[in-house]
């Protein structure tokens, strides 16, 4: 079936930086999409980034865009995000997610497949 693992978060002060992993097992991801998530108390889970099969096309959400970095490697099975320049409302628990297609999209009913996910706190 395949499994998804984050790991990485954890507690950082405000313009800090985090690099969150995402390994897969069970079954290869290097056909789909693959993307990350939030979720903060409250609120609905919303996109972060994503990154396309083959890690030629990333896209990200405005709010993030310019202080993340997301990237795979595919002989790993394992993808990243790297979050630099961190803010107090980027605190929420990080999901890993992949798609059946390997194109990118943002909505959250488009991905199949979801890690546990990790809890990123950034204090002020």
């Amino acid at each position: 079936q395949g499994q998804l693992v984050e790991s990485g978060g954890g507690l950082v002060q405000t313009g800090g930086s985090l690099r969150l992993s995402c390994a897969a097992s069970g079954r290869t991801f290097s056909s789909n999409a693959m993307g990350w998530f939030r979720q903060a108390p409250g609120k609905e889970r919303e996109f972060v980034a994503a990154v396309n099969w083959d890690g030629s096309f990333k896209y990200y959400a405005d709010s993030v865009k310019g202080r993340c970095t997301i990237s795979r490697d595919n002989a790993k099975n394992t993808v990243y995000l790297q979050m630099n320049s961190l803010k107090p409302e980027d605190t929420a628990v990080y999901y890993c997610a992949a798609r059946s297609g390997s194109s990118v999209v943002a909505g959250t009913r488009d991905y199949s497949y979801w890690g546990q996910g990790t809890q990123v706190t950034v204090s002020s």
